[in-house]
């Protein structure tokens, strides 16, 4: 698998915390997430989609049974955890351990791109945005739910002091700029929701 540099960091951070992951966002994730998720999944267009980030699977149980679904991640212990997943649901995914900046697929290959709270642990959020760009077919779309750093400039300000630690725990920045990022990246974003205050945002962009 080739990776770009930072990503054995990044998938060394994710095998360390993936057997209990899912416990870390259980309550956020019942009360809020699983119904993003499903929304999310219904917002799926063409026959062919990629989640990337599939991390432990937990928007296996709301992908669509009538659309091909290629999965990928850059940590094998979260795409074991997201096989033992899907064959409890009785569902054959295609798994892949592969780096969002560097894909291993051809131009052009899907209908629709599916990511959560993922671009907020890539090492180079605009290279990985450009991968998925690069993949996504002219008339395809991106699916986004991403938190980012907040607009308040006080609580901007709290966001990049505590990002150090939060990275060092789980892996993830709390102060992406992710709009810019998508925007960089050459996408056209057409829906830009807030989910929660400013700082979850769904996001839906075209090539």
């Amino acid at each position: 698998m080739r990776k770009a540099p930072g990503s054995n960091l990044t998938r060394r951070r994710y095998d360390r915390i993936a057997p209990f992951y899912d416990l870390l966002e259980a309550l956020v994730e019942r009360l809020r997430f699983a119904s993003w998720r499903a929304r999310l999944w219904s917002r799926i267009v063409g026959n062919r989609a990629l989640e990337v980030g599939v991390g432990t699977g937990k928007n296996i149980p709301y992908y669509p049974r009538d659309v091909r679904i290629t999965a990928v991640d850059i940590s094998p212990r979260m795409l074991e955890r997201a096989q033992k997943r899907a064959s409890v649901l009785g569902l054959e995914v295609e798994l892949l351990e592969m780096d969002v900046q560097h894909l291993a697929f051809p131009n052009h290959v899907f209908d629709t791109i599916v990511s959560t709270f993922v671009f907020c642990s890539v090492p180079n959020p605009v290279l990985g945005l450009q991968e998925l760009r690069r993949v996504c077919k002219p008339s395809g779309k991106l699916l986004l739910l991403e938190h980012i750093r907040p607009s308040n400039r006080l609580l901007g300000f709290l966001f990049d002091m505590l990002n150090p630690l939060v990275v060092r725990v789980v892996g993830a920045n709390i102060n992406r700029r992710t709009m810019e990022n998508i925007r960089r990246a050459g996408w056209r974003i057409r829906v830009e929701d807030r989910l929660s205050s400013d700082i979850v945002r769904w996001i839906e962009a075209e090539p």
